[in-house]
């Protein structure tokens, strides 16, 4: 563990302020569910709780059932980072926070559908500084009870694939599969 050096005090209510510097490394927004845990020497350690994060087994052969089924590369998000992937190196994806891009989609709970290399894609990860590496993408929302919790993303390097309604709609069934079975 990593001291701060800052010390907060707890209300009459019991609550203690978190720090912005941290929400902000952390990338705690308002509304994100923290995960309590406490440890024999008296410390509270507050984690960021990941409800798809449970599933990440589940994802994780979810991710490789979609790539055998599609044929093309599969990834699984939870609102920071992706959670499983299949159909390409893990260590490129796996555990890597998500794009600004990625992120609004989810935000907004919408569904990207780049068709072909003519149309912009947008990163995936946060380290992938732009550059232009998917010719086609599918990026659909996990909604669970109402709140968006993460994303199924279907990705193309390829240069002649084209992605269309059919990968929309099974990136779409997976991200409301996913979505029901954190409802339950």
């Amino acid at each position: 563990m990593k001291a701060t050096g800052i010390v907060r005090r707890i209300d009459d209510l019991g609550r203690v302020v978190i720090p912005k510097e941290i929400r902000k490394t952390l990338r705690i927004r308002e509304g994100d569910p923290l995960e309590i845990f406490t440890d024999r020497e008296g410390e509270v350690i507050l984690k960021k709780y990941s409800p798809i994060g449970e599933l990440s087994d589940f994802a994780a052969q979810y991710a490789e059932t979609l790539h055998k089924t599609s044929g093309h590369i599969t990834c699984i998000a939870d609102r920071d980072s992706i959670i499983a992937v299949s159909g390409i190196s893990k260590k490129d994806f796996l555990e890597k926070p998500l794009s600004p891009e990625v992120e609004r989609i989810i935000e907004e709970k919408n569904t990207l559908v780049v068709k072909s290399p003519e149309d912009k894609s947008i990163s995936i990860v946060a380290d992938e500084n732009g550059e232009r590496k998917y010719t086609a993408q599918v990026v659909s929302t996990i909604i669970s009870e109402g709140d968006p919790i993460g994303a199924v993303m279907l990705l193309s390097t390829e240069p002649n694939v084209r992605m269309g309604e059919v990968e929309a709609k099974l990136a779409q069934s997976a991200a409301s599969f996913l979505g029901k079975q954190m409802e339950q």
